[in-house]
């Protein structure tokens, strides 16, 4: 290498390309594809999650951003119900698909940072068994794709570092503009990227023009969102407090000690003792940046109060250096004992992945189990299809000369989307919400001056809009799961106070 002086060369910018190990194709994509089909496997039990059920109706919308999100997770989820007619599973296939991909991706990248075929293998492994991966695989969510992102940044910039080969770096265009079309997130291991490159090296990526010409792209991709963001307040800056205010796991204080379950407790020996390998061992040295960027990614998240699942993209490049260091123990062993000790660990993370983060427990029996208390998605796939009977209960009672003005207002989008998924059915109008997008795509005309049947809030929330509110229903999702919507109770109003155009701008709500 001829681009950096010797007197600032140093050990993380080797000078020449180095070779790395045969790629474990069989087994990795093995691992990857046994992944995919075991997600589409359940992809069909319980039902829609809320989020699914928005982006359905976000897809009628399509526009190059929303209120919590940019637009490429809608798209998929309208291709997939015009291509599939509803089917819940072709709905999830996307996010299968992606994590099966990832897992791939994580063979890949413990390879170029001088992984063998038993290193990639075990890093695949672990990935395939991490609650973070496997919770947010089974369903249709953006943060699958945000994993994906990091991991296929995280490796090209891996291979450069091994192969000085510039390709890899205008593939950095489109990978990371088709990410942030999912999320925005990305940035974030972007900057922590940067950060982590400038104090620890290989700062000569930065002179490459392949480099700049890649952001080029990746700025170009990104352009549109960013303007839909800016001509509408930039909602998703709104939507960060929210966010703060709203985190799990105890918000800053529980973001480190989360991070023990976000890859499973059985395994966290594993990514910390490759949190060490990258930062400390001397053959680890040219990847270095990769683990302080894990560090600089769990410090802007403490800053900014994101949630605790945040950093899991920056996990790869860990769990890849942290199968080398367990190898590594194995081979200074005598007996196959320390061999038996890590695969019961991902043995074991599995089935505690499995039976808190897949629907595999009828759902009859599933306010009984571990994940009921603490999979909180899980209680959000049950209960849909009652709602919006109870929904259409009410409806029902109306009398039938008043049915024609009648509205039907939701609390959040996961209702509104339930009614317009299965409301057809039952006859029911279009559902309205003053909740993230749904405020958009509203409100209701003021010509609509009948009865308003009213999901959430009080009566006394209720009585500055209408004359008259009666409680008419609560809703039961007939499992006794304790989800968001489990006895919410349904209003029948009456006698409206002003027109819906009036008080429209006072509904917004973005939690």
């Amino acid at each position: 290498m001829t681009d950096i002086p010797a007197a600032v060369r140093t050990e993380s910018e080797p000078s020449a390309t180095t070779a790395a190990p045969p790629v474990a194709w069989r087994w990795l994509t093995t691992v990857a594809g046994a992944t995919a089909l075991l997600l589409l496997a359940f992809a069909g039990r319980y039902g829609y999650h809320r989020d699914e059920l928005y982006y359905r109706v976000a897809a009628r919308h399509l526009a190059w951003g929303y209120d919590d999100q940019p637009p490429l997770v809608p798209a998929l989820a309208g291709l997939a119900d015009r291509l599939a007619g509803g089917s819940v599973v072709a709905l999830r296939l996307p996010t299968a698909l992606v994590v099966g991909v990832t897992v791939l991706l994580v063979g890949l990248l413990t390879r170029e940072i001088g992984g063998d075929r038993r290193a990639q293998v075990l890093a695949a492994a672990v990935w395939a068994t991490a609650p973070a991966v496997i919770v947010s695989g089974h369903l249709l969510s953006t943060t699958p794709f945000d994993i994906a992102c990091w991991t296929a940044v995280a490796w090209l910039l891996a291979r450069w570092v091994r192969t000085r080969d510039d390709v890899t770096l205008l593939i950095l265009g489109p990978v990371v503009g088709v990410g942030l079309l999912a999320k925005s997130l990305p940035v974030l291991f972007l900057v922590a990227l940067g950060l982590s490159i400038v104090l620890v090296g290989p700062r000569s990526v930065l002179r490459r023009p392949a480099l700049w010409l890649g952001a080029a792209v990746a700025a170009a991709l990104w352009a549109p969102n960013l303007w839909w963001q800016a001509t509408n307040g930039w909602p998703q800056l709104e939507m960060a407090s929210v966010i703060r205010a709203d985190a799990d796991f105890g918000g800053r204080l529980g973001l480190l000690p989360s991070q023990l379950l976000m890859l499973g407790p059985p395994v966290a020996a594993l990514w910390i003792a490759g949190l060490w390998r990258l930062l400390r061992t001397p053959d680890a040295r040219p990847y270095r940046f990769l683990g302080v960027a894990y560090l600089v990614v769990l410090a802007l998240i403490l800053i900014t109060g994101g949630r605790e699942y945040y950093p899991v993209g920056a996990y790869p490049a860990l769990v890849g250096a942290g199968s080398m260091a367990a190898l590594g123990w194995i081979g200074r062993a005598t007996g196959r004992r320390r061999t038996a000790w890590i695969g019961a660990a991902v043995a074991v993370n599995g089935i505690f992945t499995a039976a808190l983060g897949l629907p595999i427990y009828p759902a009859r029996m599933l306010p009984d189990t571990p994940e009921a208390a603490i999979n909180y998605d899980a209680g959000e796939t049950i209960g849909w299809q009652q709602l919006t009977r109870t929904v259409a209960g009410v409806y029902d009672s109306i009398p039938a000369d008043q049915r024609a003005g009648v509205v039907i207002m939701t609390g959040n989008y996961g209702e509104a989307g339930a009614i317009d998924r299965y409301g057809p059915a039952y006859g029911l109008p279009r559902p309205y919400s003053g909740h993230l997008a749904f405020w958009r795509w509203g409100p209701p005309p003021d010509t609509a001056t009948g009865p308003v049947i009213f999901l959430g809030g009080t009566a006394d929330q209720l009585g500055p809009f209408f004359g008259s509110v009666g409680l008419a229903a609560r809703i039961d999702n007939g499992y006794g799961v304790d989800n968001d919507e489990q006895g919410t109770p349904v209003w029948l109003c009456r006698d409206p106070r002003a027109t819906w155009s009036q008080v429209w701008p006072r509904l917004r709500h973005l939690s």
